[in-house]
């Protein structure tokens, strides 16, 4: 299973331009936008997805209130997902209704659901649950 993961990973890495991040918040005291500021630095077009900041801007880009609020042709690839595991069903369906170009739901450290994982899975998703990409990018960029 480890190595299946990782050259999931190593793929994502690798493959995966334009992230949509969920729970990304301005302060930059949080791990969400120290995560996101890193994949930017990488190269990676970041979408900060976040209702209480809607409209404004973080990390200088548009913030969305929620993911079906990205215009379909943002080419969303991947979705980090920086909320509660009881969230993410929620999100996983939001995502597969409005994103066409996803790719892959990553979960953050402490944050998975298995049910929504299968769900996303049998859609052809690629699931990464409880890894941080800070931590596990760097073996393959």
């Amino acid at each position: 299973m480890q190595q299946l993961e990782d050259r999931d990973i190593e793929w994502i890495a690798r493959n995966v331009d334009v992230i949509a991040v969920v729970g990304l918040s301005p302060n930059e005291t949080r791990p969400s936008w120290g995560v996101a500021r890193y994949l930017q630095a990488k190269g990676k077009t970041i979408i900060p997805v976040n209702p209480g900041h809607a409209g404004g801007t973080i990390l200088g880009r548009t913030v969305y209130a929620s993911l079906t609020d990205i215009p379909k042709d943002a080419g969303v690839q991947m979705v980090d997902v920086f909320r509660q595991s009881s969230a993410v069903a929620g999100i996983v369906d939001e995502a597969l209704t409005n994103l066409p170009d996803l790719k892959v739901i990553w979960t953050q450290l402490g944050v998975r659901d298995d049910v929504a994982a299968a769900k996303a899975g049998g859609a052809g998703v690629t699931v990464v649950q409880d890894r941080c990409p800070k931590i596990e990018f760097p073996r393959f960029l």
